[in-house]
């Protein structure tokens, strides 16, 4: 039999003045899941119940399916008072137990609650008295105004506003809210929940599009909203569904201009479009040819930070003189909005053409020595002395990947000149783009010009690394400069703050060094970085923290990589100098893993390791004539056998035929732990075995610490 109080879909419905589009999404979200996690908490929901969100620039509401009229009832169990304060020695109720029986029976809606309706029970080490009892249900008004009033007060508004209330009982009352809000509609099906919100009574009615609704729209119930909105109110109430409409329309507007057009649509601008439009309409645009002279990330940064339009480009990426907006407006003569567009893009475009061609008439060279004039840190110094660091720094590492150190060291010396660029100035997030082109304007080596751009990659997680080895070269040094000069002078991550993204720059470096196989030692880079700061009195060498940070960095960079953590423990527990040959390393001890004989090697190598670490100081010569037990001398003959080729094949970096050479010690490991006292009472014979396990320790891990793979 169908439950009727199950069956009643909820609305909730604030609508505002225009809401913040880069919050509007997020802000949709936490209002809809914070009702719908407050409603089911208090038992007005089962599990088929359903939310779903919609946002607008000028609403925030959710629609839940499945609530009921009145929470379910709920059996409870309270613990009231330990039974040695109940009780006196006679067994008597107490003072506190009357009280408190007298406070659960108010709580309760009951009379009077006896002592004899309490059960006894254990409670930990002592036993207490608990009352059982049945607390009904309240109304979904009542509920849901408490819910209501909890969202509303957590939600993650940017910026609080205050205003006064013009209408209503809360007339000339302060509300603080995130814009000024207008209307509040509550439905349960087709009836009007008595609730009060922001100095507003709850009704049926809301608002359609600014323009293209005819006035105010009454909602029959709440299964309607979203269909009423669309068809009467021109309003696409789902952010979601609004958002991938535009990105069809865009599709379409591409493909209506040319075949092969492609159309730029950076997901954080579709969502602020998104949050700009209730009934979005794609227009087609253009500007000038004359401005395609201009760097396209210009154009293409100027059309998407300022006008929010979407750019259009071949197949092969090169811009087109074509855009498309996304209009507020659906009009049959669409040709006012796409001339205004157009007009109002224009100067944007000419003010990037001006910077650009403004920039060519002074030489990145030239601009150096104006960094002394920009603050880097009061304890670092300027830009020009970091630029003089980092060249150096990046002419070392060139010598290290045996690549031209000059061209490292030019391009180092400019990386960072654009930086008092009028382009830059104006879209900081083109630094390095420009670079590019004007050191190839100045005349500069490609490799150069390069590296200028380069050298910020990786800039996040997944972004392409440098492709050149003075790109590598300068883009290490960078990210060296300022990993240890910022912790050297005691501002290194701390819980969740990192203000200036040391954990990016250490995942930069050990991205370069792992997957383009760079044959350099961390701790001969970190050195190096660190003597750039030789004479400053603020600086203290951070080596020795630097370089247990890169490697936790390291292992989760590992674990993403879908290694196990014994496995990356096994190979960055050794704490290796070098990370081009990690990740054999790391299959090597995948392969060895898999093996039958690895479980007890792993076992036994632990247990060596274990033994020395009681007995330093035991010297690693092995004296032949003082293995006695046929054991112990079975052992060091299957090691002096199988040495060379472990070593040959470490040697080659064949590290999977090395440790696979190492599983046929098992039984002869096997057998002198069995057999053989290692703590013998003879020093000698003790000093004997345990320089044979030191050596044996040494072979077993040489290419990763096997211990770590024992359970």
């Amino acid at each position: 039999m169908k439950d009727t109080l199950l069956d009643q879909t909820l609305l909730i419905e604030i609508f505002t003045e225009e809401l913040p589009p880069k919050a509007l999404a997020k802000l949709g979200d936490a209002f809809a899941n914070g009702i719908f996690n407050g409603l089911k908490t208090r038992d007005f929901l089962n599990d088929s119940a359903v939310a779903t969100a919609f946002a607008t620039p000028r609403r925030l509401a959710v629609s839940i399916s499945n609530v009921r009229a009145t929470s379910l009832d709920k059996t409870m169990r309270e613990k009231v008072l330990p039974v040695s304060v109940a009780l006196d020695a006679d067994g008597r109720a107490t003072a506190p137990l009357v009280k408190k029986l007298s406070a659960l029976a108010a709580q309760c809606g009951q009379a009077v609650i006896t002592p004899a309706e309490l059960e006894r029970a254990p409670d930990g080490k002592a036993e207490s008295f608990f009352y059982s009892y049945t607390a009904k249900g309240v109304a979904l008004a009542a509920g849901l105004q408490a819910v209501l009033e909890d969202t509303v007060a957590k939600l993650p508004i940017p910026k609080v506003m205050s205003y006064q209330r013009q209408h209503g009982h809360a007339a000339g009352h302060t509300v603080r809210f995130v814009r000024p809000a207008h209307s509040l509609v509550a439905l349960h099906g087709a009836q009007v929940l008595p609730l009060t919100l922001l100095g507003l009574d709850a009704g049926r009615q809301t608002e359609g599009h600014r323009f293209l609704s005819p006035g105010r729209i009454k909602l029959a119930d709440a299964d309607s909203y979203a269909a009423t909105l669309a068809e009467q109110g021109k309003v696409i109430a789902s952010f979601g569904e609004r958002k991938e409409k535009i990105r069809k329309d865009l599709l379409e507007g591409a493909a209506k201009s040319a075949a092969d057009d492609q159309v730029l649509m950076p997901e954080a601008l579709l969502d602020e479009v998104t949050a700009l439009v209730e009934w979005p309409v794609v227009y087609a645009c253009k500007f000038e040819d004359e401005f395609l002279s201009v760097p396209q990330e210009c154009l293409i940064l100027t059309m998407q930070t300022n006008q929010k339009y979407f750019a259009l480009t071949d197949s092969a990426g090169k811009l087109r003189s074509r855009f498309l907006i996304v209009s507020n407006l659906q009009t049959s003569e669409p040709h006012y909005i796409i001339e205004g567009n157009e007009r109002v893009v224009r100067p944007r475009l000419s003010d990037a053409k001006f910077f650009f061609e403004q920039d060519q008439k002074k030489k990145l060279a030239e601009r150096v020595p104006l960094l002394a004039n920009v603050v880097y840190h009061n304890k670092l110094g300027n830009q020009l002395q970091r630029t003089e660091r980092v060249k150096t720094l990046a002419a070392a590492i060139a010598g290290l990947l045996g690549s031209d150190a000059a061209l490292a060291e030019r391009a180092a010396l400019l990386a960072k000149a654009d930086l008092l660029t009028d382009m830059v100035g104006e879209f900081p997030e083109l630094q390095g783009i420009m670079g590019n082109y004007y050191a190839r304007h100045d005349g500069e080596a490609d490799d150069v010009a390069l590296a200028i751009s380069e050298h910020y990659q990786p800039r996040f997680a997944g972004d392409a690394l440098p492709t050149t080895d003075t790109s590598i070269a300068v883009a290490l040094a960078d990210k060296l400069e300022t990993l240890v000069g910022i912790w050297g002078i005691g501002l290194q991550p701390t819980g969740d703050k990192d203000p200036f993204a040391l954990r990016r720059h250490a995942l930069g470096i050990l991205r370069m060094l792992l997957e383009k196989r760079l044959p350099i030692s961390l701790t001969q880079l970190l050195g190096n970085a660190a003597l750039q700061f030789a004479g400053n009195p603020n600086f203290k060498d951070p080596g020795s923290d630097v370089l247990p940070f890169l490697y936790d960095r390291l292992r989760g960079l590992l674990r993403e990589r879908g290694y196990a953590q014994n496995e990356i423990e096994a190979v960055v527990a050794q704490q290796p100098e070098r990370l081009d040959n990690i990740i054999e390393r790391l299959d090597a001890v995948q392969a060895f893993a898999a093996l039958p004989e690895a479980e007890a090697l792993a076992a036994a190598n632990k247990r060596i390791t274990n033994i020395l670490k009681k007995t330093e100081g035991v010297g690693s010569t092995v004296q032949q004539d003082l293995l006695r037990d046929s054991a112990e001398q079975s052992l060091f003959a299957a090691m002096n056998a199988l040495k060379p080729e472990v070593d040959a094949a470490f040697a080659k970096g064949d590290f999977s035929t090395a440790l696979k050479a190492l599983a046929r010690l098992r039984e002869n490991v096997d057998g002198f732990f069995n057999d053989v006292m290692v703590m013998a009472e003879d020093a000698q014979l003790r000093n004997n075995r345990l320089a044979l396990l030191a050596n044996l320790h040494v072979m077993l891990n040489q290419v990763a610490d096997i211990s770590k793979l024992a359970a």
